[in-house]
């Protein structure tokens, strides 16, 4: 069953089911040779979706690493990832960042505008996730959270106050069809096609991205 998110034809989400969950990790690894690793999960407390790190102030429900070795856990095998999931198929999947890729993440508005700027401008896009806490992240080829900030201020802006990160090494997105507690799942605002499997570099999309999330403010 496939949804399609205003703004975008090519958006998919993923059936919500604990299973797809498992399968969507494996099919990560295995076609597009990402590293994968499994986060928190959702649990139900006293009638309420609670994350499983117990913590009932948690920011992001359902959707973060459950352990601080999380680094050292993620696979690019699909065999393992898929045993990984059998432990816990309601897992949420987590992608590091600063391996295969790092990503640009701005908010959804300015993301959605720059998506219209770059199809006018006919760059080629890599897979851009859209997740319940209205972020988007561009994904782009390794190496561009050390590049932003002086790219940024080549541009003419400083880095502070532009609404929009890199996440590079040591960090982490999380991956459709992962929840965000009761806000909703993660979905491809751009999914990963064929025409996209080689990423853009960083210094293509980073001037619409800058010039919404400048917009945005």
């Amino acid at each position: 069953m496939e949804e399609t998110i205003p703004g975008t034809e090519t958006a998919q989400i993923p059936q919500q089911r604990g299973a797809s969950l498992l399968e969507a990790a494996v099919r990560y690894a295995e076609e597009r040779h990402w590293d994968v690793f499994p986060g928190t999960w959702l649990e139900a407390v006293d009638g309420e979706q609670r994350c499983s790190c117990a913590d009932p102030a948690c920011a992001v429900p359902g959707a973060h690493p459950a352990r601080a070795d999380w680094a050292g856990q993620a696979t690019g095998s699909a065999t393992v990832a898929r045993r990984m999931w059998q432990k816990q198929p309601t897992a949420s999947i987590l992608l590091p960042t600063g391996r295969a890729f790092d990503a640009i993440d701005v908010p959804e508005t300015a993301g959605f505008l720059a998506l219209a700027r770059m199809e006018r401008m006919r760059l080629t896009l890599g897979p851009v996730t859209l997740s319940p806490d209205r972020r988007m992240r561009f994904l782009v080829l390794p190496g561009a959270a050390v590049k932003v900030p002086e790219l940024v201020r080549s541009l003419g802006w400083s880095p502070v106050t532009l609404d929009l990160t890199a996440l590079g090494e040591g960090e982490w997105v999380a991956a459709p069809p992962t929840r965000y507690g009761t806000r909703g799942a993660v979905q491809w605002a751009c999914p990963p096609t064929r025409t996209n499997r080689w990423l853009p570099d960083v210094e293509e999309l980073l001037p619409p991205l800058a010039y919404a999330c400048g917009r945005d403010r």
